[in-house]
């Protein structure tokens, strides 16, 4: 009798961790689900976000000649847009670290629907300018990186990084179009009000989505109490290992061929010849490139190679397009430099932000990758001014020959430095 209670009890006790083991694993599946279609989520706000914003950056000019707003004026008002995204970025990260990614989501798009409301009324130049205000807050593409890092383990999140490319793309080339056609056959006025109901619908999406927390709350413990525009808070983290040089190599990397695009518009014209349709076109091949190679290119590569080769092998392919640059003389040289010159930018965004992801603790990533996004709005405030005098006083060959000497420099001490990186390939 006590040997069938002992079979019994024994039966009885594996029947029970069984169904604990079916439970585990279903638990497991409804996480991994909910963190994917977060992840999901956020590409899909990153992607409209940046279609709007693209969408009325053609427009812009049109907008602020017919309000009689000269070339001169008009720099300032991008300088002033420039400005704005540099100074908010960190403060956005930390806004996010403090309340989570679905607030600053929220944040971010509402912004954006308070920017283009402005816009849609901007009947004078003054109240253009104001127009550029709510840019400081929208940073929708950081805010999707924040998703990721939060809900991606550190093997995992350089691939998952580089399908935001795939967003910044779709964001060009439909964006790029859907302005010119929307000015074109409503007004030039139209743009915004699509970029604005776009905006509200976003908004929407990241309230209902979204949840309160994407990561367990002893994550946020470090930066609970503090001040979201402590500067001292936001350099602390260029006091980690590692974090001051790979951001350097970062800021400095792209920073000549930045300047070249953005002398873009004008280098098109006074250089290669093209007409406005003609630019149209180079910018939706742009997008297309940029798809395509962090679509298929970026995240097979973060599978099969660690952090420190892809970085040195980004500086590498960026100062052979500086070299390309420096023999360019037609449009067709520009298309063929384009493609080494998309991929370098990919890698080096995707593997730098991964790597400074990683160096800061969980609590900061948000900070962290708000000091990554100022690095183009810093370009953008400083280029007008940098790349007109290159461009007037030394020709396009000099953006080239900048290109070459400053990454041959970046790729000598990369190989000599010991930067502490976690030597980590994608699963």
């Amino acid at each position: 009798m006590s040997t069938m209670n002992a079979k019994a009890s024994s039966g009885g006790e594996e029947e029970a961790l069984g169904m604990r083991s079916d439970t585990l694993r279903e638990s497991v599946r409804s996480g991994e689900g909910k963190r994917r279609q977060m992840i999901l989520v956020a590409y899909l706000i990153a992607t409209l976000e940046l279609t709007f914003l693209f969408m009325q950056m053609g427009v812009m000019p049109y907008l602020a000649k017919s309000l009689g707003l000269d070339l001169v004026g008009f720099g300032y008002l991008q300088t002033t847009f420039g400005v704005l995204q540099l100074v908010g970025g960190p403060i956005f990260g930390r806004f996010a670290d403090q309340f989570g990614t679905r607030a600053a989501l929220i944040l971010s798009c509402a912004s954006g629907s308070a920017f283009f409301l402005l816009m849609s009324i901007s009947t004078s130049i003054p109240l253009l300018f104001l127009s550029r205000l709510p840019a400081v807050f929208m940073h929708g593409l950081p805010g999707a990186q924040k998703v990721i890092t939060d809900l991606t383990t550190p093997s995992q999140r350089a691939d998952a990084l580089g399908k935001l490319g795939l967003c910044f793309g779709i964001g060009i080339i439909i964006g790029s179009a859907l302005g010119g056609i929307l000015s074109t056959n409503f007004g030039i006025f139209f743009p915004t009000y699509v970029g604005l109901v776009g905006n509200l619908i976003n908004t929407t999406i990241a309230m209902v989505w979204m949840p309160l927390q994407a990561k367990p709350k002893s994550d946020h413990h470090v930066t609970e109490h503090s001040n979201v525009f402590s500067i001292r808070e936001i350099l602390r983290l260029m006091k980690f290992p590692g974090v001051m040089e790979v951001f350097i190599v970062k800021a400095f990397a792209g920073l000549p061929a930045g300047l070249f695009l953005i002398m873009f518009s004008i280098i098109s014209m006074d250089f290669f010849g093209l007409e406005a349709v003609e630019s149209g076109y180079l910018m939706s091949y742009f997008g297309v490139l940029q798809m395509v190679v962090q679509g298929l290119v970026v995240g097979k590569l973060t599978n099969h190679c660690t952090e420190r080769t892809l970085l040195r092998l980004s500086v590498f392919v960026f100062a052979g397009v500086g070299l390309g640059m420096s023999l360019m003389r037609t449009v067709w040289h520009y298309c063929i430099i384009a493609v080494p010159l998309v991929f370098a930018f990919s890698m080096l965004g995707t593997i730098t932000d991964s790597i400074l992801t990683k160096a800061v603790p969980s609590s900061d990533t948000g900070t962290m990758l708000g000091i990554c996004a100022s690095v183009q709005p810093l370009t953008r405030t400083v280029g007008p001014t940098i790349g007109g005098v290159l461009y007037k006083q030394f020709g396009v060959s000099s953006f080239g020959y900048l290109q070459l000497i400053v990454n041959i420099g970046l790729f000598v001490y990369l190989l000599k430095s010991k930067i502490p990186l976690r030597e980590m390939k994608s699963q």
